[in-house]
């Protein structure tokens, strides 16, 4: 079988691979189309994501939909229609019980963080554990079904911030996650979603998902306090300090973007004489049921995708990925 690996910053190859073959608990899937994310962008461009470098060749990918192709079980017949929840957890810790993805000693498709690291889904045949396969519902398409695991990010995110309908809701920065995010809020019942992005053309993706209001940071101001709900999907360190500035008192900021692990300039005096409250949001524990399902019955989310390129022409496809005024949401197909 064919798949992605890439092997230092800027090196990524379509290789041939042995056959997997499924174990007990276990279903190999026929994988359809694969989401970038900016884990994978920094991966490939970088040979690192944060403080987790690329020591060996990793298939990225942990967004993804695919078919059935051998569940030794009988349980799923092949040609399913899948995703993945692309977590597997760490051991149970107290306090921890309904909060699996913060447990320590857990994996992530796609990621370096442990070694051997664990290959994502960017090949033809993936296998992994049956109890992490979510089926599809009828007429859900597989290029949609690929954007399940970013929207149970997002909507993780929104339910970090607590209860937001009739809520005003800001969300900093229109990239993918973002655009979600704003799915998210107005799913969830906000009076208002805004947008605030540095370029014009996301700002124009996320009216058409439900934003009313859009900010083009340098020309249109945010006024302070008007928010009372901001969530900071950039990772942008000035970012985090607009959205500080924003959120109205009282109100609640969610940082949903990763943050570079450095000491970097931002103003968090505003938080203390509003008596603003700050969450971080990480990944999501059992969401993608729940994106799964609002995928299936929303063909407004189609207007995240803005590519699908072969896995084959993967260079192409990261270089789009990257550019934010060119793209949204780039899925790679196998």
């Amino acid at each position: 079988m064919k798949t992605l690996a890439i092997h230092a910053a800027g090196d990524i190859r379509w290789e041939e691979r042995p056959v997997p073959e499924p174990g007990e608990g276990e279903v190999r899937l026929w994988v359809r189309y694969v989401g970038i994310c900016g884990s994978d962008l920094h991966y490939y461009f970088h040979g690192r994501n944060g403080e987790y470098a690329v020591r060996e060749p990793l298939t990225p990918g942990h967004e993804l939909s695919a078919v059935v192709d051998l569940d030794p079980s009988g349980r799923l017949a092949p040609g399913t229609p899948v995703t993945v929840h692309p977590a597997r957890f760490g051991p149970v810790v107290p306090g921890l019980e309904d909060r699996p993805h913060l447990r320590p000693g857990g994996d992530y498709l796609g990621s370096a963080a442990g070694f051997p690291h664990r290959q994502g889904g960017a090949a033809e045949l993936l296998v992994v554990e049956d109890h992490m396969v979510r089926v599809l519902p009828e007429g859900l398409p597989l290029e949609r079904a690929a954007l399940a695991e970013p929207l149970a990010v997002a909507i993780h995110a929104v339910r970090r911030a607590g209860e937001v309908a009739g809520r005003r809701v800001l969300v900093v920065g229109a990239g993918p996650i973002g655009l979600l995010v704003v799915a998210a809020a107005v799913r969830a019942g906000a009076a208002l979603v805004a947008a605030s992005d540095v370029r014009p053309e996301p700002l124009e993706r996320a009216r058409a998902l439900g934003a009313r209001e859009t900010f083009l940071v340098g020309d249109v101001a945010v006024d302070p306090e008007s928010f009372d709900v901001v969530l900071e999907c950039s990772g942008v360190g000035v970012a985090l300090t607009q959205a500080v500035r924003a959120v109205a008192r009282a109100g609640t900021v969610v940082q949903v973007g990763m943050l570079p692990d450095a000491e970097i300039g931002v103003n968090l005096a505003p938080l203390l004489a509003k008596e603003a409250t700050i969450h971080g949001a990480f990944r999501f524990a059992a969401e993608i049921d729940e994106a799964v399902e609002m995928l299936g019955t929303s063909d407004q989310l189609d207007a995240v995708v803005s590519h699908i390129v072969p896995a084959v022409d993967a260079v192409r496809a990261f270089e789009t990925a990257r550019d934010s005024s060119a793209s949204a949401k780039v899925l790679l197909s196998l």
